[in-house]
């Protein structure tokens, strides 16, 4: 057993886990961190994805021990102070982006990331960036409406704090 530290959503945490433990089994079976999902396994589904250190990543494919030292958000930690939800969690509820649910947390992950670097995307930019996300329900176009109207919120948002 090895120990380890890391933030998740902003909370310091310190375990030992076995040296060939994924950050996911880890963040699921230890810290029963149940909105970050098993997948495939493989790094090709997208369902399991987080943030490390700001940087959406397969939580399947990346070691415990790699988040020693590191900030690890999942779908609990991207809602701004004092509000509820995020607005990709607001919008894929108001759009219906989801429809067993099971893909929409890697989807938003992988989504708010991108939005940190490309505030004005366009549909084919979103579509683009989704592309590692897999779903098996929806046609992806509620999806991108959904990550659509977020951005857009988004947008008015800072542009109404300045």
């Amino acid at each position: 057993m090895l120990p380890i530290s890391f933030n998740l959503n902003g909370k310091r945490v310190s375990l030992s886990v076995e040296p060939n433990a994924t950050l996911l089994q880890v963040l699921r079976d230890q810290l029963n961190t149940i909105e970050v999902k098993y997948g495939c396994g493989e790094g090709v589904c997208g369902t399991c994805t987080v943030l490390l250190d700001g940087e959406s990543v397969s939580s399947c494919l990346v070691l415990a021990v790699q988040a020693d030292g590191a900030e690890v958000t999942t779908l609990r930690g991207i809602a701004p102070a004092g509000a509820e939800l995020h607005p990709l969690q607001e919008a894929f509820l108001q759009h219906g982006a989801s429809q067993c649910g099971f893909c929409t947390m890697g989807m938003i992950m992988t989504a708010y990331e991108f939005l940190q670097h490309n505030p004005q995307p366009t549909r084919a930019a979103i579509r683009h960036a989704l592309e590692g996300n897999l779903c098996r329900c929806t046609g992806y176009v509620k999806i991108i409406d959904a990550v659509e109207a977020a951005a857009l919120r988004m947008a008015e948002e800072k542009h109404a704090v300045r």
